[in-house]
């Protein structure tokens, strides 16, 4: 346990608390303050919030250099910022390999985008009351990347062997990404068994009660008040699970990038957090990115290739900076391509993208 504990840390305790608080009062910011009545999030509105949740991120880079800018925490695992020869160097990979995985999450979470929108519209969650499921989501998100996280870490601890198993893992779910998006293969909401024992073993109200998940109402045999979940609620419990199953794909690539608990963790926290803020933009959109899949898929197969092709480099791993170049370019290059395919699209909305 202590072993764990050390591990999962890597960090000063109070370095944690300091990120989670840095974190909820944001959260609380966002709900209490700047959505504390539901009503439909605007395009200016969202980009607005995203681009304010990008410019937090990238200031925490700041605090990442400055963690980092010295020996090297107890419980760092990473062999570069354990073997960095001087201080700043170990600065600067820290925040090189914070900035890839914040940027690899980021874009691999767009795909999700999708999903979710076919959540809502399963549901029939009303575009007021959408930001709510989000929000609580997030605070899910929250828990359960710090359960993956830290058994990651720890599998990666006692089992070197499995970044080769993460690696193969990541290959072939992207040429599967790859091979649907040639294909041409379209995704289709479907009620998981988990929603379907909620409506079994639950009461669940015919419809919508506002923003509410809980509401007490008359039984309708006995006429004695009870609790009942709602339609937003079992809403809620899909897109948390549909994060549970894209987590499966994202985690094993940021160790991929990065063994560094605190950065993989961090990295991961803002990005969901900061694309989230983004759903009501993209999905808006999601269209015009119609080609970003091919790149999606590409950066999973390099990154699952990187740990194959390390044996190339004298420190035994893909440096940092070709890594964040290469990423860069892979996604830069898929959304410029989308934008440009898709321009007809924009201008002739009835006209489907081939």
């Amino acid at each position: 346990m202590d072993f764990f504990a050390e591990l999962f840390l890597g960090m000063p305790v109070w370095v944690w608390l300091g990120f989670i608080t840095l974190v909820l009062v944001v959260m609380a910011l966002d709900l209490g303050v700047l959505h504390r009545d539901s009503h439909e999030v605007s395009f200016r509105e969202s980009l607005t919030m995203s681009g304010l949740y990008i410019a937090l991120a990238l200031a925490f880079a700041g605090v990442v250099y400055w963690l980092y800018n010295g020996p090297a925490p107890a419980g760092s695992t990473d062999a570069l910022i354990v073997n960095a020869a001087t201080d700043s160097e170990r600065a600067w990979t820290a925040v090189e390999l914070y900035l890839t995985g914040y940027v690899v999450e980021y874009t691999l979470a767009m795909d999700n985008v999708f999903v979710i929108g076919l959540i809502f519209t399963y549901f029939a969650v009303p575009a007021a009351y959408q930001h709510r499921v989000l929000f609580w989501g997030i605070i899910g998100v929250i828990v359960m990347r710090a359960m993956m996280i830290a058994l990651g870490a720890t599998l990666i601890a006692n089992f070197a062997w499995i970044l080769y198993v993460f690696a193969v893992f990541l290959i072939l779910t992207g040429v599967k990404l790859l091979w649907n998006a040639i294909k041409g293969t379209e995704d289709e909401m479907k009620e998981s068994a988990l929603i379907r024992w909620m409506r079994g073993h639950m009461r669940v109200t015919e419809g919508l009660r506002g923003e509410k998940f809980f509401v007490r109402e008359p039984d309708p045999k006995t006429g004695r008040m009870v609790r009942w979940v709602t339609p937003l609620f079992l809403c809620l419990v899909a897109v948390e699970f549909a994060d549970v199953i894209f987590a499966v794909d994202s985690v094993p690539a940021i160790f991929l990038i990065t063994q560094e608990p605190f950065i993989v963790y961090t990295s991961n926290i803002f990005a969901i957090i900061g694309l989230r803020a983004l759903y009501f933009t993209l999905s808006a959109m999601v269209h015009r990115f119609h080609y970003l899949k091919y790149a999606l898929a590409l950066v999973l197969i390099f990154i699952g290739g990187k740990i194959f092709l390390g044996d190339l480099f004298p420190t035994g791993k893909v440096p940092t900076e070709l890594s964040l170049g290469v990423t860069f370019a892979l996604l830069i290059g898929g959304v410029l391509y989308s934008l440009w395919k898709t321009r007809s699209a924009l201008a002739e909305p009835h006209k489907e993208i081939a």
